[in-house]
């Protein structure tokens, strides 16, 4: 049995949202690359120093930019269990 962790941004669109935001604001203030933010856009992941940096110019915590989710599948079928454990 293995585990497959899923990243999801979402807070961070959500929070984008709330302070009026867009990504290229995001990029400048922070600093941050334009592939850093295109990752984040296929929830893929990016460095600390770069969630760092977000959270730091958002005023905010890593939990509130990133979640992380815990798929458990099995190695013989890829079969996934239902059990989800989520960060």
């Amino acid at each position: 049995m293995n585990e497959k962790a899923l990243l999801s941004y979402a807070k961070l669109w959500k929070l984008m949202i709330d302070k009026n935001i867009n990504k290229t604001q995001l990029k400048e203030m922070a600093n941050i690359s334009t592939n850093a933010v295109a990752k984040m856009s296929k929830n893929e992941p990016v460095s600390l120093d770069t969630l760092s940096k977000i959270c730091f110019v958002l005023e905010c915590g890593i939990g509130d930019v990133i979640e992380i989710t815990f798929d458990k599948y099995n190695d013989s079928g890829g079969n996934y269990d239902d059990n989800e454990e989520v960060l």
